[in-house]
């Protein structure tokens, strides 16, 4: 038995992971400013919202939606031969931003999130477009319905871009496992853009659409985010719909939201949030209005945080992380401490052992979820001569090698004989884990660690090293089994790319507190001096 006791430890602590050059009385600092991209100023203004701008300037009749419209198209077509975030782009855009500035004319109400393009994961439903979950076995399939998340943001407003692709069926951290091509990172396309909502999360850096929806397993939303110098918020699971996401492991699935700031990650989950008939796991609790946590600048004190107790992860930081993370992340902690947190190292025993009842549970969910793509039920079906074949066959042909390794990984855990030695001993992990972080954030405002152990890496770099790719999860992995939310945010950079590679920094809340990791999130994001988190590509792209 694994203990679950917490070991917490002062600030000063925090000094052991600090080199001997750096190790003063006088200061507490933790590391030197995160390094800037060549391409960057050293003064720079921090991310603002776009969905209030896209909102005043619609309202001031600034600019009109088919002219917005048209800049992210042509911005999209540009950088899409380069990128290859979407599979499928909406041929309604321009017919739907026309539609809304006759309403603009007319003077009538518009929604809140009137104007923005949102890009969504191909494992979310979106009527008369296709969802193909990044997998040939649902290749040319349109679903007749919207996912409730996607019904809830084009009801005030939005209107789709088009779908982005992803790992099939979300099984992947790179986004080289899905069916029909490989996604660039915008930072540098000759690495991998995260997985597996690696679409996603590049068509916000690329500036393609504004927001976007993506889906979080184990960190699918979070390591992306960090890899592409996005926002990635994975919320509490129940308080957003999983109705029309397409299942994986169903105990862990959630929907999350990419934005280039936390108030457009922050005003796309209100948008999307609350109880769903339709979805029996969905949290009936009442949904804050998250855009509340926004405060300008100018009226935040000194020290905006002062009273905060925030735990770093020490497990977080051991071997294994790059030394670039760790410099950045510890930049970030001291960035936290001149807002007037408290920070202490606090130790999660049972932190290590997340990664492989991860992997248990969710292929043993899959191998179960997966078994209706049959061709009958659903997908598409191959040629046979009787039934047994035509299953066979149509699952052969239709999904790639990376689902069927966690379909027999996942069916062996669930088998008679093996059950107990697997799927039962990583469901009492998972029971310790989240006890573990129940006892951390009963004593802390919220937890922090890195998004991911390394930035991102070189396309192909890890394709025929599973283990590899699978302990890159490691920071995440956690959240999904304890079900908790975790907001990630750029914090610095590393050297690498064409110019710099960005790291984000995980924030974890206790469950349902989303307001309080927004609010965080976004005044470390409008204090952080000296990072500008724009892509080379899109600098590119402005000039021509």
């Amino acid at each position: 038995m694994v203990s679950t006791t917490l070991h917490h430890h002062p600030p000063r602590s925090l000094s052991r992971f600090l080199s001997t050059s750096t190790t003063t009385t006088k200061s507490r600092s933790f590391h030197s400013k995160p390094t800037l991209c060549s391409s960057q100023p050293i003064t720079s203004s921090p991310p603002q919202s776009q969905i209030q701008s896209i909102r005043h300037s619609l309202l001031s009749r600034h600019v009109t939606a088919t002219q917005l419209a048209e800049s992210y198209l042509t911005r999209l077509k540009l950088t899409e031969p380069l990128l290859k975030s979407f599979l499928h782009v909406s041929d309604q855009v321009l017919n739907e931003a026309q539609s809304l500035d006759l309403q603009i004319e007319r003077n009538e109400n518009i929604g809140p999130l009137a104007g923005v393009l949102v890009g969504v994961k191909d494992n979310i439903c979106t009527m008369d477009m296709p969802s193909t979950a990044g997998s040939k076995v649902l290749e040319n399939y349109r679903p007749p319905f919207d996912a409730t998340a996607v019904k809830r943001f084009k009801e005030l407003g939005a209107i789709v871009v088009g779908k982005t692709n992803m790992d099939e069926f979300g099984m992947g951290s790179t986004t080289e496992a899905s069916a029909f091509q490989v996604t660039a990172n915008p930072w540098d396309v000759s690495r991998v853009p995260g997985g597996s909502s690696g679409g996603s999360a590049a068509a916000v850096s690329a500036g393609q659409c504004v927001v976007s929806l993506g889906s979080d397993t184990g960190g699918s939303v979070r390591q992306p985010a960090s890899f592409c110098g996005v926002v990635g918020l994975k919320p509490t699971y129940g308080r957003v719909s999983r109705y029309g996401l397409m299942a994986y492991a169903s105990s862990l699935d959630v929907i999350g939201c990419f934005g280039s700031s936390v108030a457009d990650a922050g005003i796309l989950l209100t948008a999307i949030s609350g109880y769903d008939r339709l979805d029996a796991t969905s949290s009936k609790r009442e949904v804050p209005d998250y855009t509340s946590q926004f405060i300008s600048t100018e009226l935040l004190d000194s020290k905006p945080l002062k009273g905060l107790k925030i735990g770093l992860i020490r497990e977080t930081l051991d071997n294994g992380v790059d030394i670039g993370i760790k410099s950045a992340v510890l930049g970030a902690v001291s960035h936290l401490e001149e807002l007037g947190c408290t920070l202490s190292e606090v130790s999660l025993p049972s932190f290590s052992l997340g990664l492989p009842a991860y992997y248990i549970l969710a292929s043993s969910e899959s191998s179960s979820n997966l078994s209706r793509y049959d061709g009958v039920r659903y997908g598409n079906q191959a040629t046979a001569d009787e039934l047994n074949a035509l299953y066979g066959d149509s699952r052969a042909t239709g999904f790639g090698p990376e689902v069927k390794m966690r379909i027999l990984m996942g069916t062996y855990g669930l088998s008679a004989g093996y059950y107990d030695a697997y799927y039962k001993r990583a469901q009492q992990v998972r029971t310790l884990i989240q006890k573990s972080f129940k006892t951390a954030l009963d004593e802390y405002d919220i937890l922090i660690s890195p998004a991911a152990p390394s930035a991102a890496y070189k396309i192909g770099e890890k394709k025929n090293d599973p283990l590899a790719m699978y302990a890159g999860d490691i920071m995440t992995v956690n959240v999904n089994l304890a079900g908790l939310p975790a907001l990630v945010l750029p914090c610095g950079f590393v050297e690498g790319g064409v110019a710099s590679l960005p790291v984000g920094l995980q924030m974890i809340g206790a469950a349902f507190d989303e307001e309080k990791l927004l609010r965080v999130g976004h005044i470390f994001e409008q204090t952080l001096q000296g990072c500008r988190f724009i892509p080379p590509l899109i600098s590119d792209c402005n000039a021509q």
